[in-house]
């Protein structure tokens, strides 16, 4: 339920869909929707977007009112209707950049990771110049979250919730709620009392509006109170809402609210009333049957039941399979969490949730694990509250909670009092992000999780763990073209690895040092870096790191045009590939030999070892290799004037990739469209969850 429309049955207690009062408002938002604007007037086409806003305070209905004008006029914009809203219930103000990467998924744009505010907001602004669509801001802070996602186009129309004025964001309509008419106030309690009480006593329904100050979450919560207490009438709850004191501590204009609230609250079990002020601590408000049972400590089916008792009265408001905690009640419900709680009751509270993420999210990649792999056993050990059906109920549950689990992850880390537990949900949701839905598309999600992981880890001192971070962040700042910040994080990598000790971190980073020098052109460096990596792995005795550094330095030698250098760098790689038993590689390195041998001004030199990697390429029984290899053999012999012999080996490539091509077609008709992506894994010396 969304402040004054209301949904279900015709029960009375049960909220239905329908909308009450607010009609000479609703008529005044759609005429400044068609008023000329000051542009207009003064013979100029409009730069933006027109504004309207909803003012007024939480529980007035101004979301209500919002939508209702929204589904009134959505037909008059093709491109649909895009939301978000921009304050949590706790009151955190959602920054610009999430808010904006939100808007562009909806839209089906990937914004880069790890953009900014500045240019997400302006990715937004170029997807929505050309389009015809509505977007609802709700619970807006202020003109500066709303000002920069006004899209550039007088074809859009932004309609926004606010408590106050949008100072600065010039033409903007506004519209101020108070409290509905009597009448509108009656008809909504109605839906909750049933006629026949209001009929016996309109006086008193009467008194209860002017009570609740016609705000349709306090009539809503009164009239819940009066649904669960089928024998007293509407007079008896005016006497009580009259005979509860006001709180001098709130706005004069939220105490009708605070009142209806104590009212509906003090009359809950202790039970109940618990578990409703804990709800206030479920990320960004909102809450499912396990995330209730976890805060609650008490089971499942307990938890469904009390959610929807608690959504019959008003207190929750449903949203599919889960509910949220409306935004006008969440400051009333923490106010008594801090004063009726103990702080390591809450505390408990908050840990029992986080691991009931991490176990939920834990089977959610699990039962994407092929059937037997130890991942699969855990999964058939876990209780059966905590497994999924099959991988796509799984991946559409991770879809529907991704926003709250975010919001667990990051409200974990900044409390900092559980910092185990957030790098436990962290590196969980990661893996479950990557098995569900690749790395590639869920990297804007998983360049804030590193962030995360690297706040806890500095916090800590867990230098391994910075510099696993580090490196993963400085990977997706490499593959968005952001290589000089990159380069920056791999360097600090590279400390970080060096204080942990960490012989992975540290020739990763190196490494990866080289590799960013390498993209902005810089070849000495780049030489130079991977040269110190190359002599680390060779003092390790690793051989097939070693092998493919050399192939890196001689694909930088042969850059800078340093060919005597690149072919001994290209040898030294066949001679380890060889070494290793890496038959495709070696025969891709000697094809990179027989390159640089051409550059090199050696065609004859370079076509006898172009003949060895096609050689080498069919001992290893790689088809699609031998026919690369072979069409670069037929390049080169022709330019030697060899066109005959060219086009023997190119017609034998091509009969290759046939082969390969009908392979591919029949593996493709025999599987069922399942489909792997490699983890992005968080490394750390935290054991495997």
């Amino acid at each position: 339920m969304t402040d004054q429309a209301v949904d279900s049955d015709d029960r009375p207690g049960v909220p239905r869909g329908r909308f009450f009062g607010r009609q000479r408002e609703l008529k005044s938002l759609q005429a400044d929707i068609e008023r000329a604007g000051l542009d207009t007037i003064a013979g100029r086409k409009a730069p933006r977007a027109r504004v309207l806003l909803i003012a007024g305070r939480p529980g007035s209905g101004r979301s209500a009112l919002a939508g209702q004008l929204i589904g009134q006029i959505a037909a008059g914009y093709p491109d649909g209707v895009l939301s978000a809203r921009l304050t949590e219930p706790g009151g955190r103000r959602v920054p610009t950049e999430e808010t904006a990467r939100e808007l562009l998924d909806a839209l089906g744009v990937q914004g880069p990771p790890g953009a900014d505010e500045d240019e997400l907001s302006q990715l937004l602004r170029d997807t929505l110049a050309d389009r015809r669509a509505v977007l609802f801001l709700d619970d807006a802070a202020d003109a500066e979250q709303v000002d920069p996602l006004l899209p550039d186009n007088c074809d859009c129309l932004v309609v926004a919730v606010s408590g106050g004025p949008l100072t600065g964001i010039p033409d903007v309509r506004p519209c101020t709620l108070g409290g509905m008419d009597p009448k509108a106030a009656i008809e909504l309690l109605t839906t909750y009392t049933g006629s026949v009480r209001i009929t016996v006593d309109p006086q008193a329904a009467e008194s209860v509006a002017e009570e609740c100050a016609g705000l349709p979450a306090a009539l809503a919560l009164v009239g819940g109170w009066l649904a669960a207490r089928p024998v007293l009438s509407v007079a008896d709850a005016t006497r009580q809402l009259r005979a509860l004191p006001d709180d001098g501590e709130q706005p004069r204009a939220v105490r009708p609210l605070a009142r209806a609230f104590r009212l509906l609250y003090e009359s809950l079990p202790p039970s109940s009333a618990r578990l409703l002020r804990l709800l206030a601590l479920a990320p960004a408000g909102l809450v499912d049957a396990h995330t209730a049972a976890a805060l609650g400590g008490c089971s499942v089916p307990d938890a469904q039941e009390a959610l929807k008792g608690f959504a019959a009265v008003g207190l929750l408001h449903p949203e599919r399979d889960r509910h949220r905690v409306p935004g006008a009640l969440a400051p009333l419900l923490l106010a008594l969490t801090e004063t009726a709680d103990k702080p390591a009751e809450v505390q408990l509270a908050r840990a029992r949730m986080l691991e009931r993420a991490v176990r939920l999210l834990q089977s959610c990649r699990a039962i994407t694990e092929p059937e037997g792999s130890p991942a699969r056993d855990a999964f058939a050990r876990m209780p059966a509250a905590l497994r999924f059906a099959d991988p796509a109920a799984a991946g559409e549950w991770l879809r529907s909670r991704q926003s709250a689990l975010l919001a667990a992850a990051r409200v974990a880390v900044e409390d900092g009092e559980l910092d185990t537990l957030a790098r436990r949900l962290v590196s969980a949701l990661v893996r479950a992000l990557a098995a569900h839905r690749g790395t590639e598309a869920a990297a804007p999600e998983l360049y804030g999780l590193h962030r995360l992981v690297l706040s806890v880890a500095e916090r800590r001192g867990l230098h391994r763990e910075v510099a696993a971070a580090l490196l993963n962040l400085a990977d997706l700042d490499a593959r968005t073209g952001r290589t000089e910040e990159a380069l920056a994080r791999y360097r600090a990598a590279l400390d970080a690895g060096r204080a942990a000790q960490d012989p992975y971190a540290t020739g990763r980073a190196m490494e990866s040092v080289g590799g960013a020098y390498q993209e902005l052109g810089d070849w000495h460096r780049a030489a130079d870096w991977y040269g110190r990596a190359l002599v680390q792995r060779q003092a390790r005795g690793e051989r097939t790191d070693e092998a493919r550094l050399y192939g890196r330095l001689g694909a930088v030698h042969t850059y800078a045009g340093r060919y005597g250098e690149a072919l001994r760098s290209w040898r030294a790689a066949v001679a380890g590939y060889r070494r290793a038993g890496d038959l495709p590689a070696q025969a891709r390195a000697l094809s990179e030999a027989a390159r640089v041998q051409e550059y090199a001004g050696r065609p004859q030199e370079s076509l006898h070892t172009c003949r060895e990697a096609v050689d080498w390429a069919r001992r290893a029984g790689d088809r699609r290799l031998q026919a690369a290899l072979q069409l670069r053999l037929a390049d080169t012999l022709e330019r030697l004037g060899d066109p005959a012999s060219a086009r023997l080996h190119r017609a034998s490539a091509d009969g290759l990739l046939e082969v390969e091509d009908a392979q591919d077609a029949a593996a493709v008709r025999g599987k069922e469209g399942s489909s792997t992506g490699s983890t992005y894994e968080i490394r750390s010396a935290m054991a495997e969850d």
